[in-house]
């Protein structure tokens, strides 16, 4: 049975969402200011919200909205250079329909695949804080409870220690390293660093790494 009713009532829900002042004012700050290349586009400005397939046995767990990518476009991993990174590798693992993540309007689909931030607001300095996070864990919850993945993938550090939160895991044998595959009640958690520009450009996660990911979650579905 899809999940998609809920899922829909889930993110009406959140674009309601103002329980964060900082976040709030920040969000809404960068979509009336705008950066200078997209003075012509209306910014999206509000919670981003989960994309992709409400029955997917994949859910890929990233931190949060970029100011002038997803805050703007209104779409996980759209519109900034992480997302030119995701998204292809995506489309070589056979999870996205393109390889290119411009616009929510694009025809971009997720097959098997469903992706959310741990903080739902674009943060200042892609910093948010603890707190922060902590309100916006209920959406995510929701959102796993409802879609009942067989694999998890968590973009980064903090997106693995968010998962153990949910989970109330605190297995000290569990550290996060990139391609570590760790046993949840349900599914599998799967690690891999963030596709952040930082790391990406710098060359701590290469497009090599990043597929490995992809056909680690492909062999675990596969068993």
């Amino acid at each position: 049975m899809s999940a998609a009713p809920e899922l829909a009532q889930l993110n009406a829900s959140l674009s309601a969402c103002r329980l964060c002042p900082r976040l709030v004012a920040w969000r809404e700050k960068v979509a009336r200011e705008k950066r200078k290349a997209y003075r012509d586009q209306d910014y999206w400005g509000q919670p981003v919200p989960g994309f992709g397939d409400p029955q997917a046995r994949v859910f890929i767990v990233g931190l949060a909205p970029g100011a002038h990518g997803s805050n703007r476009t209104g779409r996980q991993f759209t519109g900034d250079a992480s997302g030119s990174f995701f998204y292809p590798a995506l489309y070589r693992a056979g999870f996205s329909s393109q390889p290119d993540s411009v616009s929510r309007f694009d025809g971009l689909t997720l097959a098997d695949a469903y992706t959310a931030p741990v903080c739902r607001c674009a943060p200042p300095d892609n910093k948010p804080t603890p707190d922060e996070m902590l309100n916006c864990q209920p959406f995510l919850e929701t959102e796993l409870q409802l879609i009942q993945p067989k694999v998890i993938v968590v973009l980064g550090r903090i997106a693995f220690d968010s998962i153990l939160r949910i989970y109330s895991l605190r297995n000290p044998g569990w550290k996060f390293a990139h391609v570590a595959v760790f046993p949840l009640p349900k599914s599998s958690l799967v690690c891999s660093y963030h596709p952040s520009q930082q790391n990406t450009q710098t060359g701590r996660l290469t497009v090599e790494m990043f597929d490995q990911v992809w056909k680690t979650v492909r062999e675990l579905l596969e068993r």
